[in-house]
């Protein structure tokens, strides 16, 4: 090749614009697809108004949030035939600025579970799409048109043909199962290039619902859900996207034993690391998994926080550009993405009420609200002012918060110290005890916030005045062995204090799960001092109900201060009493008495479980729970006896204590009762549900308060109003 000089000057300039032009041409697809938030879209349930699409944030892709107070973003009677959208799955394409969405075209309240029709949409800008309806046995009748279930659709983006494969379940009318099929969309993603081919067929022919593909390094992973049969999230595995699927084994990847379905695997941002998540829709939840490899997955639901409940729903990768197009869209002034996180405050108590624009922060005892730091931050996208300390005790304080592409909206912030709840952190079924030989008040509950009620030791807490409490920490711990006869969750625990000789003896009895099977029984620890070392019998003490029925669970100890005679009192849906025998460890069998009270409904005093007996003044009081632990309903009613082995006489206003919903106090019960020693001074501790976690698991977010508890005149109670103040510090 022979140029002159000049000439292969301007050939060399021609490469360096082409490679200078090629290299802004990567470097802003890679600047466009600078992932650094997730976008979470999903549904919420079977209900009228539930099957719509609504958006869910997140900066770390562990916590969530939802976006247009969880309203859908799309209407379903819109972009579907039944009215219902189901399933959603989103997935960026692969020019890095379309987006294309698949969803389920079905209305439960309806149609029951047969379905005809999925739903194509193309957006982009993820707020207006270009949706299709497509009906299957109606688009391919020769082929397709016994079809009566047309479930749960996904696309991904084929490499080897450059196209968009949309892949779903369906089923013929009949007894066959369910198989998953596919289709390429066509260039407008607007229908199908041909009729559906079978794309997977679960080999131990049980119905195959939920795909959902991902690749890794050239192979393509397949989760999907074994719908009958054995149960569970499986895995199939591939080199080639639309064939020679096989299974590593059959066992389930998920890590429930509960049905789960709805798998939805995305890549975490900067992370070699992949989220399997899925919807444990049997008892209401989201699990979150993690893995290196997507063949094993360790289950991280602890790290993660929404303030949603969904249902089948996927995640995906976003840019800062489109997550604050989002949040100017449907970020809202009244369901601020904001949080306070001083270590002063009691976080799961702070209060924000976009309605009435204002904030309560509830302070620890002894914080200085003269210059008080909340320490506001709000989510990327949202500005908060002012900062630093503030005079909270003269007031309230204005603060302003701006949402990206929003007006301002000013809050009215205040501070103070609360003392309910007196336990900071998820507690129920507190036991309170006076130490003689401390003279300390001391608090055992059950310890709680896990799923399920699956909480497995016991803590206890100490106070000189009934409010300012000091951990002591675990006092029994089920996974530790510290219970021979018992593992996994422990509920209920009861104490009594009893003077041995010139000692002081400590009785704890508690119910947990009877490792010889039987489900719940009742065993005992015993120590020398209120905070342990608690050394539990080998066997449980109670382990049948007397009644026929019920578990054993929710014991009370009570020592009659007029015959020095020890008894025991428990049940669920029963209420059953024995007589201690001297040694406090065993029961005189034949004292065992059913003492149920008669009457009453779940709206009133029907009895339910967590017994407690007093003693004042020659009556003996009988509290109780009404209703489910799990309902904001759930309350305490009483009845009388002159006896500690009854009969029990219902009070003719037998509720004590019960819902305040008008403040957002809700599920109060399970409680005990503690005297002021020498006073006729005397406190109800009981718990209730959290009321950022009022629908959120059945109840299992539950913390401790105490309210005064007085009588009236002629010995009844009067009913108690439960606070946030709480007490004043007892002298």
């Amino acid at each position: 090749m022979n140029k002159s000089k000049p000439e292969l000057i301007a050939v060399i300039l021609k490469c360096f614009l082409f490679f200078t032009g090629l290299f802004s041409i990567v470097s802003c697809q890679n600047k466009a697809l600078q992932t650094d938030a997730y976008l979470f879209a999903y549904f919420t349930g079977n209900g009228p108004g539930e099957e719509a699409i609504r958006y869910a944030l997140s900066t770390d892709g562990y916590n969530y949030r939802a976006l247009n107070n969880n309203q859908p973003v799309l209407d379903s009677k819109q972009i579907s035939t039944s009215g219902g959208v189901r399933d959603p799955h989103i997935l960026r394409g692969a020019d890095g600025k379309t987006f294309y969405m698949v969803a389920t075209d079905l209305y439960v309240p309806e149609q029951g579970w047969n379905n005809f029709a999925l739903i194509l949409m193309k957006s982009t800008d993820l707020i207006n799409w270009q949706t299709t309806v497509i009906n299957i046995p109606e688009t391919y009748p020769e082929e397709f048109g016994d079809v009566d279930r047309v479930w749960a659709p996904q696309t991904i983006y084929d490499k080897a043909t450059g196209k968009y494969m949309v892949y779903w379940s369906m089923k013929y009318r009949g007894a066959h199962p369910d198989i998953i099929y596919y289709a390429y969309a066509d260039e407008d993603f607007s229908g199908f290039e041909a009729a559906p081919k079978q794309l997977l067929y679960n080999p131990t022919n049980n119905a195959c619902i939920d795909g959902d593909i991902i690749e890794k390094d050239g192979t393509f992973y397949f989760f999907h859900k074994s719908e009958s049969g054995a149960p569970g999230i499986k895995l199939a595995i591939s080199n080639k996207l639309t064939e020679g699927y096989t299974y590593p084994n059959f066992d389930r990847v998920d890590k429930e034993t509960a049905r789960v379905e709805g798998s939805g695997v995305f890549k975490l941002n900067n992370s070699d690391e992949y989220i399997l998540m899925y919807d444990v829709y049997t008892n209401g939840r989201y699990q979150f998994t993690k893995s290196p490899d997507l063949q094993h997955f360790e289950v991280i639901d602890e790290e993660i926080s929404m303030n949603f409940h969904p249902r089948h729903g996927t995640v995906m990768p976003i840019t800062s550009e489109e997550y604050n197009r989002l949040m100017a869209t449907y970020a809202k002034p009244d369901d601020l993405f904001v949080e306070a996180t001083a270590g002063q405050l009691k976080k799961n108590n702070v209060r924000i009420n976009g309605k009435e624009k204002t904030i309560h922060l509830p302070v620890k005892v002894g914080t200085d609200l003269t210059a008080f730091d909340p320490q506001i931050s709000a989510w990327r996208g949202i500005t908060v002012a002012p900062q630093g300390p503030q005079d909270f005790s003269k007031g309230a304080v204005d603060y302003t918060f701006t949402i990206v592409g929003q007006e301002p909206v000013v809050y009215s912030v205040t501070a103070s110290e609360d003392h309910n709840p007196a336990l900071v952190g998820f507690y129920a079924d507190p036991q309170v005890l006076y130490s003689n030989k401390t003279g300390k008040y001391y608090i055992y509950p059950t310890s709680d916030g896990f799923p399920g009620w699956s909480g497995y030791y016991f803590k206890v807490f100490s106070s000189d005045d009934l409010v300012d409490w000091k951990d002591e920490g675990k006092i029994l711990d089920m996974k530790a062995g510290d219970v021979p006869w018992a593992d996994g969750s422990s509920w209920a625990p009861t104490i009594v204090e009893k003077k041995v000789g010139d000692n002081y003896k400590y009785y704890y009895y508690f119910s947990g799960n009877y490792v010889a099977g039987g489900g719940k029984q009742i065993g005992v620890a015993v120590a020398d001092d209120p905070t342990g070392p608690f050394v539990a019998q080998n066997e449980p003490m109670i382990k049948e109900s007397p009644a026929g029925r019920g578990q054993q669970i929710d014991p009370c100890a009570f020592i009659d201060p007029v015959s020095g005679k020890a008894y025991i009192y428990w049940g669920n849906g029963y209420l059953a009493a024995a007589e201690l025998n001297d040694d406090m460890v065993s029961i005189k069998k034949k004292t065992i008495k059913v003492l149920t009270p008669k009457g009453g409904t779940l709206a009133d005093y029907a009895f339910r479980e967590g017994i407690y007996v007093i003693y004042r003044e020659g009556t003996y009081y009988f509290m109780w729970s009404v209703d489910d632990t799990g309902s904001p309903n759930y309350h305490v009613a009483y009845g009388t006896s002159k006896s500690p082995m009854g009969p029990i006489k219902v009070a003719e206003n037998p509720i004590t204590l019960i819902q305040d919903s008008a403040n957002g106090i809700y599920g109060t019960g399970h409680h005990s009762v503690v005297q002021v020693p020498g006073n006729d001074e005397w406190y109800i501790v009981y718990h209730r549900i959290n009321a950022k976690h009022l629908h959120n698991g059945l109840g299992y977010h539950r913390e401790v308060c105490i309210d005064k508890m007085e009588f009236n005149e002629d010995g009844t109670i009067r009913p108690v109003v439960p606070t946030d103040k709480g007490i004043d510090p007892v002298q």
